[in-house]
């Protein structure tokens, strides 16, 4: 298990200026209340925060033992759906956006104009 816990990418977030602490980073917090902020770093995992349930296909809840964890995106870690920074070792590369829009997000933007 990485330093820290499960679901806290060990020491990478310390060395990989890309990836700021999890924990730490207070600009991202959700308000009390207001659910869940996913964040996706760039060439690393998910950073959730707030109040949550994960639960794996079956429905079973997976106790993260936190309200802010690492969920592994580059699909090598050995503890998933958490992140133990394996994503660095391997050379995992993707955004922290899309490279595009999705439709969907178009559609229901276009929806809520009309509304206003």
């Amino acid at each position: 298990m990485p330093p820290g816990g499960p679901g806290q990418c060990g020491d990478v977030s310390h060395s990989l200026p890309a990836e700021p602490d999890p924990v730490d980073d207070a600009e991202s917090r959700p308000l009390p209340g207001s659910g869940a902020t996913i964040t996706p770093y760039r060439d690393g995992p998910l950073i959730v925060r707030g109040d949550f349930r994960l639960v794996d296909q079956d429905g079973t809840e997976i106790d993260p033992g936190r309200q802010t964890i690492a969920l592994c995106r580059c699909g090598k870690s050995g503890i998933k759906p958490f992140c133990d920074g394996t994503h660095k070792r391997s050379g995992f590369s993707a955004p922290s956006a899309p490279s595009r829009p999705r439709p969907a997000a178009r559609i229901l933007r276009e929806a809520q104009q009309t509304d206003d």
